[in-house]
């Protein structure tokens, strides 16, 4: 079992720190509100730190799970960063989705201090935290992620290496491009079939079972019908992913027509004062413009 260390109690964090702690290895934790740190060594009976240079000392590998490229830099950087913590031949492991440019500005000062740096964004969201089934896409040199690929595990339906640093945010960017449409054509179609007079529930249960089906439809349409958008993923966040995945396209010369639109609903969602609602609140969008 390996010593380590977690940085940030989120939604996502919080249950992944505990799946660590479960499969008996040693965990530290960090986070800025320090009650919830301390709240999680309580019920998990592990350990809490007031920064993430003490959280991540003497650990094998540090975990990290924040909000964005500024507090994945915060956590990282500086005196009281994890990196002024750890022993060199120790591996970050980068949870967070951030842009490529802070995950490559990052593995290079990790590589300069002598650790190793790996970008493992997630998905499967609230739901797949808590229940230690999340898709986790992985960045970064080979050695380095076969030494965690097997800590990962506490928390992972799925883990693999897609390629160099970077590659794991790259991937994730891949994964909600492909999210927001999805979500943008399920409200469509129970939009539709709403107009129609159709019952919703009946149509989604024929059509579930055949090409149109995903997860979204299968999880998400019965919250869509009864007008409930309290379930993983902000609108806040998507719109923060979507804004790394147009700045990458713009870059590589990518064309994302589909995903800038249904960037745009997003903003209206805002607009309706839903930023806090789950993604799936695109279909609440098109029901207000009746």
């Amino acid at each position: 079992m390996a010593k380590t260390a977690f940085l940030g109690l989120g939604v996502m964090g919080y249950p992944m720190a505990g799946h660590l702690k479960s499969a008996g290895h040693e965990v530290c934790v960090f986070n800025r509100t320090q009650a919830k740190a301390e709240a999680w060594a309580k019920a998990h009976e592990g350990r809490s730190a007031p920064t993430p240079r003490e959280a991540a000392e003497g650990a094998e590998f540090v975990m990290a799970c924040v909000g964005n490229d500024d507090d994945l830099r915060s956590v990282c950087l500086g005196p009281d960063g994890a990196f002024a913590g750890m022993a060199k031949g120790s591996v970050f492991v980068d949870h967070t989705t951030v842009s490529e440019k802070v995950t490559r500005e990052l593995h290079a000062a990790a590589a300069q201090a002598g650790i190793a740096f790996v970008d493992a964004p997630i998905s499967g969201g609230q739901a797949g935290a808590e229940n230690g089934v999340l898709s986790v896409m992985c960045g970064g040199a080979e050695d380095a992620y076969l030494r965690v690929e097997p800590v990962i595990a506490a928390y992972a339906k799925i883990c693999r290496r897609i390629g160099e640093s970077g590659a794991g945010q790259l991937t994730k960017m891949c994964n909600q491009i492909a999210i927001a449409g999805l979500v943008q054509g399920l409200s469509e179609a129970l939009h539709f079939a709403e107009k129609a007079g159709l019952d919703g529930r009946a149509v989604v249960e024929v059509i579930s079972q055949g090409a149109a089906g995903s997860w979204q439809m299968a999880n998400r349409h019965e919250t869509m019908l009864v007008d409930h958008f309290d379930h993983g993923f902000a609108v806040d966040w998507m719109r923060k992913d979507l804004g790394i995945c147009l700045s990458a396209a713009d870059e590589t010369g990518a064309s994302l027509p589909v995903t800038a639109l249904v960037d745009q609903f997003y903003k209206d969602v805002q607009k309706l004062g839903g930023g806090r609602w789950d993604t799936s609140s695109l279909f609440k969008r098109l029901k207000a413009l009746d």
